[in-house]
């Protein structure tokens, strides 16, 4: 490490930290992206942690809803027609697959392929 790299990694933040820690181990995974590079309409594979969950109605129609972050950016994951889905959760590590659109200014994907995974040693 040069003396540029070591002092901005003490500087930083326990969040920065965190969140360099997930972009590296997200692009480690086979065939995903950064969420912050992606654009719209675009079929995408990513890798992060999940942050938050939370059941909402979206157009009368139920819909479960999870913060997937990757250490560049968040994305929301919606499953409509669903209360629940077994280890969706938050702190829960996951590789989503699907169409990344931008609903109201926000990177979404619908109803997303996902496969629940770990990080070595945990």
């Amino acid at each position: 490490m040069n003396l540029r790299s070591t002092l901005s990694h003490v500087l930083a933040s326990q969040e920065e930290i965190a969140a360099d820690e997930e972009r590296t181990d997200s692009l480690a995974q086979v065939g995903c992206i950064a969420a912050a590079t992606a654009g719209n309409r675009v079929q995408v594979a990513l890798s992060g942690v999940i942050r938050s969950v939370i059941l909402r109605p979206r157009q009368g129609v139920q819909a479960f809803e999870a913060e997937l972050f990757d250490g560049s950016a968040s994305v929301d994951l919606v499953w409509l027609g669903r209360r629940r889905i077994a280890g969706i959760e938050p702190g829960r590590r996951a590789r989503i697959e699907g169409l990344l659109c931008q609903i109201d200014g926000r990177p979404t994907i619908f109803n997303p392929r996902y496969e629940l995974r770990v990080r070595p040693g945990e």
